[in-house]
């Protein structure tokens, strides 16, 4: 079982990663598994990948339920733990679901389905399970899956964040973005910014954070320039693909102070997505400093 574990696990920490938002608490659940998995009779186990999905499955729906009453007394807005996405432990995005379903944006949304209404969307839409195969993961008949998927897109669908422009052309933009907030030149700022531009700031009550989103291009401009004229001498930029799509990383004296996450449409900022929590910067800390995680 340890060496088909070790095949599937790049899958498992992909599961569980959607499903609960944090890196490192899709570490444990992996782990758990394995134990879970390690003890259990060979003759019950007729298809190891439907027996590991079905053990991380439940472990994240039983995280979900746990997990909602912290997330609704979290100080100020919850946004999932940046993931240094070209790392081995995930499994490839291979497919533009995958690459999608891993986005902030994207992530942000699936907090609105119920734990089991993620399970079932993201095992068939994500990773291509069948009716069956999800039944038999989460203990529901075929039929009722289906009306899980169908709650599950309905709910996706009316919120579903657009993405438009290619890499490299997000590449561009972030960097005028980067220019400018650099240089405080405010007009070249809102050009880059969309009217209607939102900022979301994820401090956890432990790093300084606006705690309610900010809304709109005069707002965001300013509270932006705020903060790079209040910067200390060493702050330095970077930029890395996280959660699948580029991002922007602020250091302060060599440490990862924050994490901006872009959604880009119709050559503009939409959104604008920061993470500042310390406690959810150790893990991508980690995987740039190629340090095994803990």
């Amino acid at each position: 079982m340890e060496e088909q574990f070790e095949t599937y696990r790049p899958l498992l920490f992909s599961i569980a990663y959607r499903m609960v938002g944090s890196a490192s608490d899709a570490e444990d659940l992996v782990q758990e598994t394995y134990l879970r998995a390690r003890t259990a009779p060979r003759d019950e186990i007729r298809s190891p990948k439907s027996y590991l999905s079905a053990i991380i499955t439940h472990l994240c729906i039983d995280y979900l339920k746990s997990a909602r009453v912290q997330r609704e007394q979290y100080i100020g807005p919850w946004l999932p733990e940046p993931l240094l996405t070209s790392d081995e432990r995930l499994a490839p995005l291979a497919t533009v679901e995958q690459r999608e379903s891993i986005s902030f944006a994207f992530m942000v949304l699936l907090e609105s389905l119920t734990p089991p209404e993620r399970a079932v969307f993201l095992l068939h839409d994500v990773f291509d399970y069948s009716y069956e195969e999800i039944a038999s993961i989460i203990g529901k008949s075929a039929a009722n899956c289906r009306q899980l998927l169908h709650r599950a897109r309905k709910g996706v669908a009316e919120r579903r964040p657009r993405f438009e422009p290619s890499a490299e052309q997000q590449r561009q933009i972030i960097g005028r973005f980067l220019a400018a907030c650099q240089q405080g030149n405010v007009d070249a700022l809102t050009e880059v910014l969309a009217r209607e531009v939102t900022t979301w700031s994820d401090g956890g009550g432990k790093a300084a954070a606006a705690t309610r989103p900010l809304h709109g291009r005069d707002k965001v401009s300013r509270f932006l320039l705020g903060l790079m004229s209040k910067a200390p001498a060493d702050l330095a930029f970077s930029e890395a693909e996280i959660n699948g799509q580029p991002a922007v990383l602020l250091w302060i004296g060599g440490m990862l102070y924050d994490v901006m996450s872009f959604e880009i449409a119709d050559g503009q900022i939409q959104n604008l997505r920061v993470v500042l929590n310390p406690d959810k910067l150790a893990y991508l800390a980690q995987q740039l400093h190629g340090q095994p995680s803990t």
